[in-house]
């Protein structure tokens, strides 16, 4: 009866009984793990896409930084090549479709190809009640959100096939989960990537190609270099539950309302995240203590904790792993 089900299983779903293909060793992980492979990060200056570059680097990929600002790209490139990491990097905005070739092209005639594509960019142009937000902003959210995230990964599978496979990493947020209530548009867009992961996954896999998807938390991050001050921030890849304080299964969170009188400091950034300019707030040990009384562990993420998941994924650790999203939120409860 098994062998009859397991068989009829194979026989319907495309994607169940391939191998991915390997180029040999055994599946222990390894620093060069990744070499010979090639990366691209978007968003990859700072933060978990610059941990995603560092991360793939470490273990011998080849990575290409991007950002919109020149600057950035050079700064990020710097630390990289100090940390002896082969790194390219350039401008793009993946809102365009003229730099996302651009970055595609480069990349292949630099590099020889592409094997790994982590979507790490997105944008966050409103903060408020949903129903206020704008067609305009609905439409910048879900063209670098999500179209974007979409229209990349078709621009690199052909070269992906070229190379006998790969891997696409998508970045949401455990809003996606659950959204926020002042951040509507962007937990929905969060949400899509979910359903891109599902909807992609047994497409590519024919071509050897793995979709995963990673959700962070919250994850602590040194404060924006253009804020001048030394104290920290919170990049909230999830701002719900702090700021979600009415909802009902997590009333002690109520304490929180007093962040409504920092709203006119959010800095809305380019990669769809909040930081919040309340460095008096975060210093406060009974509202961190209270806060992380959400999670099984009990700190904020780091960077570099999403960069070694996003790594694994791109690795042949993760042979048969497709289709997925891994939630890194330290324990802190968004699905079943």
């Amino acid at each position: 009866m098994l062998r009859c089900l397991v068989s009829r299983c194979l026989l319907t779903n495309p994607v169940a009984g391939q191998t991915r293909k390997l180029s040999g060793g055994s599946l222990a992980g390894s620093q060069s793990s990744l070499a010979g492979k090639v990366a691209i990060v978007t968003a990859s200056t700072d933060g978990i896409g610059l941990a995603a570059a560092q991360a793939l680097g470490q273990r011998g990929a080849r990575v290409v930084v991007s950002s919109r600002r020149q600057s950035n790209v050079d700064k990020a490139v710097a630390l990289l090549q100090s940390e002896k990491i082969q790194v390219t990097g350039t401008t793009c905005n993946v809102g365009n479709s003229e730099d996302r070739a651009r970055l595609v092209n480069m990349t292949v005639e630099q590099c020889g190809g592409v094997d790994i594509f982590v979507s790490n960019a997105a944008v966050n142009p409103f903060f408020g009640n949903i129903m206020d937000s704008t067609e305009a902003v609905w439409d910048k959210i879900l063209d670098v959100n999500v179209k974007s995230a979409f229209l990349m990964t078709q621009l690199v599978v052909p070269h992906m096939e070229k190379r006998g496979g790969g891997s696409v990493v998508f970045v949401s947020s455990v809003a996606g989960y659950q959204p926020m209530q002042a951040l509507g548009p962007y937990s929905v867009s969060k949400t899509a990537l979910l359903g891109l992961t599902r909807a992609m996954a047994p497409e590519l896999a024919q071509s050897h190609i793995w979709v995963n998807c990673v959700a962070p938390g919250v994850i602590k991050t040194p404060f924006s270099q253009a804020v001048r001050t030394p104290s920290l921030s919170i990049l909230l890849y999830l701002p719900v539950y702090p700021f979600h304080f009415t909802y009902p299964p997590y009333p002690s969170l109520r304490f929180l309302s007093h962040l409504y009188p920092l709203f006119p400091s959010v800095i809305h950034t380019e990669k769809g995240v909040l930081t919040i300019l309340c460095s008096q707030l975060w210093q406060d040990e009974d509202v961190v203590d209270e806060f992380k009384k959400q999670l099984s562990i009990k700190r904020f993420g780091k960077p570099e904790e999403i960069g070694g998941v996003i790594a694994f994924l791109c690795s042949k650790d993760a042979s048969y792993i497709t289709g997925e999203t891994i939630t890194v939120t330290g324990g802190m409860s968004c699905r079943l």
